[in-house]
């Protein structure tokens, strides 16, 4: 009898690429038809109703009733015009995902059916609280919290309802939710950023932060992902022996995209530009099976809600195409996994990218004031961007030799790096400043705009500086962006805060108003020194260097987690204005909570798949070697025996040893995950689950993956990893 296994892997085999009908040849023609932009919003509004919206978006203030109204019977009708019969608050709670609660445009004016969409209804839903994690921010018998419009990313339609981007929002207002923060943090780093620059020039307005995400994620099929239990309920393969031939040749990486994947690409292309994704790049990534799209940039939280939207629609088409999705940090052991670069960057409504190196001594001298203030953040808050990224799925990924460790550090290229040592060592008086008419010229430079003809990109920075934007690579690839991106602009802000004081301090004394630019740039560059780092982060040098230089190295993510919540770090968000204490602690518990909970699953699956799935397989092919011995002794003369039998008998001995090796380490995770359930706080849980649950599935899986090698290929029960990263 056939298994569940060469079953799945027959239908596998057999599948064909399908058939996608082009809507054109052109994207221009259709891309953004599914979004309530802004020239669906000022073509259905009367002007002067659309230019009061405006205004009193741009002055931060709350919409009057009427234009509410009519803003959602603008919506509505929009909506209906593309076949949309309910709406729903799209917003992102603490799960990591999104969520949604469909409501009808039904209503019932004096008995007879109605389409009805009010501007209440626009700006307000109440969703149930109650199952979403507060962190404590209430009890477990309080369900009320709101939804609210969030009228800075525009509305869309997915599967026939009309999906209004929002916060979420407890019943006392605290923030449950990823973006309620983000807004914040984009806010106080507009206010921050634009006052600097206004130092540069005065015609700035407004700063804001852009963002381009480069999602990678694997694909495997369908019947081989649901014959992986391990796969299905965790995301990644907690057994598994390694492929004879993986990445090793890398002849994977940038090749010709598959067939079958090509057209799913082709899919998930004019999903997202429908949707307004300016999706752009596509590529075969490192590991077999992976891939990887990348969009233009965009504004930061525009960025961000069509990063969520676009893993939901990769999920959704690689379905149609009988692939599923892998957004896991590390789907394979010993294979590549994934992440998430996360490039930012900051521009001015007067066009200026505040991190390009520019033509002239005085739009470097801006240029350098924003690098700078930026190392200084990073430098004096790493560990809370570390704990931005920590997560039980990107623990897997991170110190691997495909991803940043768990070290913070800074790269910025050989020829900014000699620019900083120059500054630094510069005296403002003689040296940095020379003689003009007026204000006093720069002796800085030209600053080339295109660095990489003076610097490598160093793919092993966490934090690297390419050219006139930052890479945050430590991202994982299922993340939700708005956490890296909401601590990277406080810690900016706060830093950009610090630089505007010291300046003003300066000019108050009658110090010059370029030394006064200065003074402080030299100071930053002086202190956060010790985080900047050309070399290869991988190698193991630089764990020692970065030791001696006293960086924060927290592998561990209940560790690096409990920098959220330190008194430094509750000041910092509280003096922003981005979390106040209340929400980073509860940010701190619901981190922990689901740090516990990911482990507790995966531990709970690798027992059952160990018990259920690889003993009695191992146990049934050891059985039928028993056989074969008694067999052999039953034929052969005893001294032909003792010798022809020895091979089996050491397979039957090894074979046992497995599985007492499976069978010990189950017991004793099994026997450590009660205990740490036991645990009186969370916090503590989160400590057992890493120290004492974690390590026994390491032993666990080493076992089972000698069995593979060892049991017939027709008798073991999970796909391989030879079809699973090799079957198109």
């Amino acid at each position: 009898m056939q298994s569940h296994r060469f079953h799945a892997l027959d239908h596998a085999i057999s599948r064909k690429p399908k058939v996608v009908e082009s809507r054109s040849v052109k994207v221009s023609e259709y891309y953004g038809e599914q979004v309530f932009n802004e020239a669906e919003l000022s073509s259905y509004l009367p002007l002067a109703v659309y230019r009061k919206f405006r205004d009193d978006i741009s002055a931060g203030r709350r919409p009057d009733r009427l234009v509410l109204d009519q803003i959602a019977t603008a919506m509505k009708a929009w909506a209906m015009s593309k076949g949309a019969t309910h709406y729903t608050h799209w917003f992102q709670p603490l799960t990591g995902t999104t969520a949604e609660k469909h409501d009808a445009f039904l209503s019932l004016d004096q008995e007879r059916p109605v389409e009805q969409f009010t501007g209440s209804q626009l700006m307000q839903q109440e969703p149930d609280a109650s199952s979403l994690p507060s962190g404590g921010l209430r009890s477990t018998f309080e369900a009320r919290g709101y939804t609210a419009w969030d009228p800075g990313s525009p509305a869309f339609i997915r599967d026939n309802t009309l999906c209004i981007p929002s916060v979420f929002v407890s019943y006392r207002g605290d923030a449950l939710d990823y973006k309620t923060p983000l807004l914040r943090a984009i806010s106080a780093l507009d206010e921050a950023a634009t006052a600097v620059a206004k130092l540069f020039n005065k015609e700035v307005r407004q700063v804001r932060a852009t963002l381009g995400w480069e999602q990678e994620y694997f694909l495997v099929d369908t019947s081989l992902f649901y014959a992986r239990p391990d796969l299905v309920l965790t995301g990644r393969t907690l057994f598994g022996h390694a492929s004879a031939k993986s990445q090793q040749l890398e002849d994977h990486y940038f090749g010709v995209i598959p067939e079958r994947v090509e057209a799913f690409m082709r899919d998930f292309e004019m999903e997202a530009h429908r949707l307004g994704i300016p999706v752009k790049t596509r590529h075969n990534e490192v590991a077999p099976n992976q891939f990887e799209c990348a969009p233009i940039f965009e504004e930061l939280n525009i960025a961000i809600d069509h990063n969520q939207l676009v893993m939901d629609v990769i999920e959704k088409v690689a379905r149609r195409h009988d692939y599923e999705a892998l957004l896991h940090e590390k789907p394979y052991a010993g294979i590549n996994g994934s992440g998430k670069h996360n490039n930012w960057s900051l521009q001015t409504d007067t066009g200026l990218n505040l991190l390009s190196p520019g033509k002239t001594a005085k739009e470097n001298f801006r240029f350098l004031a924003f690098l700078i203030n930026t190392i200084k953040a990073v430098h004096d808050h790493a560990d809370l961007l570390l704990a931005s990224i920590s997560s039980a799925a990107n623990e897997h990924r991170l110190g691997g030799n495909e991803a940043p460790p768990a070290i913070f550090s800074v790269f910025v290229g050989s020829h900014l790096t000699h620019m900083l040592n120059e500054l630094e060592k510069a005296d403002q008086h003689n040296t940095f400043f020379g003689n003009g008419d007026g204000e006093k010229s720069l002796k800085i430079g030209k600053i080339p705009e295109i660095l990489v003809d003076n610097t490598d990109r160093n793919r092993t920075s966490p934090f690297a500086f390419t050219g006139n934007k930052f890479e945050f690579r430590a991202v994982g690839s299922s993340a939700n962006c708005s956490s890296p991106m909401t601590t990277l602009n406080t810690i900016v802000a706060n830093q950009l805060i610090t630089y505007k004081q010291e300046v003003d301090a300066l000019l108050k004394e009658g110090v010059n108003r370029q030394e006064a630019l200065f003074t402080p740039l030299k100071s930053y560059i002086r202190s956060a020194r010790r985080v900047l780092f050309e070399g290869n982060n991988y190698g193991p040098d630089w764990e020692k260097e970065s030791s001696r230089r006293g960086l924060t190295n927290l592998s561990s993510p209940p560790e690096a987690l409990k920098s959220m919540v330190q008194p430094g770090s509750v000041a910092l968000f509280a003096r922003t204005g981005v979390l106040n204490e209340t929400e980073l602690k509860a940010r701190y518990e619901i981190e922990c909570e689901r740090y516990v909970k990911k482990v507790q699953i995966e531990g709970r699956v690798l027992g059952d798949l160990a018990r259920n799935h690889i003993l009695p397989v191992a146990i049934k092919y050891q059985t039928t070697l028993t056989g074969n011995v008694r067999g052999l002794k039953e034929v052969l003369p005893p001294e032909q025996f003792s010798v022809q039998a020895a091979p089996v008998l050491e397979m039957i001995r090894e074979i046992s040893d497995q599985i007492a090796h499976i069978k010990e380490g189950v017991e004793q995770m099994t026997k450590a995950r009660k205990e740490a359930n036991a645990m009186p706080s969370i916090e503590e849980k989160a400590e057992a689950y890493h120290h004492k649950v974690s390590p026994w599935f390491a032993g666990v899986r080493k076992s089972a993956d000698k069995l593979e090698r060892m049991v017939a290929d027709d008798l073991w029960p999970l796909p391989k990893y030879r079809e699973l990263l090799f079957t198109h």
